[in-house]
């Protein structure tokens, strides 16, 4: 499922590297992010990325810290409340995956069973509809505890008050990347405007599901490679990208005049600026400094996660 074949010798180097740096962790933690931050956007080859992404996203601390909570929490029932919503979800995640095929199986029993530990872990939070696609991707990628741990980083950490009831989050990182849209693309951002289209009407899915419902597959993996990595402004550089190539200039816009045909070019994207190779040179030499992300200001808040 990866993009682009990485020759075999390549990756057997990458490979190599990798494993040296997750044997010796802290040490290049301290020492070397940059270096692990360019080897994220390079893509973490396929065989170490769970591991990976557990190291980077801190959830493996997290669950040497809690050990044996997820097994407490897996014992309990759970809010009835929450578990049939969650059951209905089950067989919308992923369902031509292996894992997610046949309803019962041991990818949706999975499934089921992180999203149930969160709703326990977290009862002020509950259950969010996207955060189903998020799991399944860890667990495409790792067992289920660490999946839940990973989750949890990702709702705390990375995503913080985005899956909570008011989605007040979501909409101020709307506003925030309306905002950068004027820098980086004037024309984009006159056209929305004109069309009185609000961020949260395009943006709430690709945020929320951190890309993994918008993008093809590999594109996917390597942008959560580097978001692991770098965190939310990841997400940030992709929305833009994705906006400046879409409707960034006259010629682009000659086929979507009105709010609706807007929407739709919105919601059918070109495969060529969503193809791995593309887009992540895009995020990495095009993307907005992490200057300009971190010193924009919306509201009289600065989002310093931006960072």
């Amino acid at each position: 499922m990866e993009g682009r074949e990485v020759p075999l010798e390549v990756l057997r180097q990458r490979e190599s590297k990798w494993l040296d740096m997750l044997n010796n962790w802290d040490k290049w933690m301290a020492k070397k992010h940059k270096k692990i931050r360019l080897r994220c956007q390079k893509g973490i080859p396929p065989s170490l990325r769970g591991r990976a992404w557990q190291y980077l996203s801190g959830s493996k601390v997290k669950l040497e810290q809690n050990m044996g909570k997820f097994d407490e929490l897996d014992l309990l029932t759970g809010d009835p409340k929450w578990l049939d919503v969650i059951e209905r979800d089950l067989h919308r995640q992923f369902p031509f995956h292996e894992m997610f095929v046949s309803r019962g199986g041991h990818g949706q029993q999975d499934l089921f069973r992180v999203l149930k530990a969160y709703t326990l872990y977290r009862p002020e939070e509950g259950y969010c509809q996207a955060q189903a696609p998020i799991a399944a991707v860890l667990l495409m990628h790792m067992p289920a505890e660490q999946a839940f741990w990973c989750l949890v980083q990702i709702c705390e950490k990375y995503l913080p008050g985005y899956y909570s009831e008011k989605l007040e989050a979501i909409q101020l990182d709307g506003q925030i990347l309306f905002s950068l849209l004027h820098k980086v693309s004037p024309v984009a951002y006159k056209h929305l405007s004109k069309q009185k289209i609000d961020p949260i009407l395009y943006m709430t899915e690709w945020f929320m599901c951190a890309f993994s419902r918008t993008l093809p597959w590999s594109s996917v993996l390597r942008v959560w490679d580097m978001f692991f990595c770098e965190g939310v402004k990841i997400i940030f550089r992709v929305g833009l990208v994705l906006l400046k190539h879409t409707l960034g200039s006259s010629d682009k816009l000659k086929s979507c005049q009105g709010q609706y045909e807007t929407m739709e070019r919105l919601r059918a994207l070109s495969p060529k600026i969503m193809q791995e190779a593309f887009l992540v040179q895009e995020v990495r030499c095009w993307g907005p400094s992490a200057a300009t992300l971190g010193c924009l200001w919306v509201g009289g808040a600065a989002p310093k996660r931006l960072g």
